[in-house]
């Protein structure tokens, strides 16, 4: 198995490891955070601020390396534009995580649990990805 497989399976499952001790598998947690008008619970910011200020990190580690450790170039995004498919990709990731208290990462992480509400929600993902697949090929 190669360098990369390794590091790229421990940086997963440290991720996973972060988001089951920070309550990010619990969609009632996740919903009493976005609840501001409700019985707001504030403990996910610490999450949030973690997962920051890890990124803010690596971005700030990033610009003194001439290259990554593990492959040749650093792969930054390059399109800056702000679209109609983004605005609405955004919008409706939000909503998601809104309505159900899920988004990707914190699903498949919560499939380690067992809990069957990550799968519900991975599995009408993956439809939604296919419908908007098949939708924008026609267009």
């Amino acid at each position: 198995m190669k360098l990369i497989h390794l590091a790229s399976f421990a940086c997963g499952t440290i991720f996973s490891l972060g988001l089951i001790e920070g309550r990010m598998i619990d969609p009632a947690s996740v919903l009493a955070f976005l609840d501001l008008r409700g019985e707001w619970k504030p403990a996910l910011v610490f999450v949030l601020a973690g997962a920051f200020a890890a990124a803010l990190g690596g971005v700030q580690i990033s610009r003194y390396m001439r290259r990554p450790l593990l492959d040749a170039t650093f792969q930054f995004p390059t399109t800056k534009t702000i679209d109609r498919n983004l605005i609405i990709g955004s919008m409706l990731f939000g909503l998601g995580w809104g309505l159900v208290g899920f988004c990707p990462g914190p699903a498949v992480a919560a499939l380690l649990t067992g809990n069957a509400k990550g799968l519900v929600f991975l599995a009408a993902l993956l439809v939604g990805m296919a419908a908007f697949s098949r939708w924008s090929r026609r267009r």
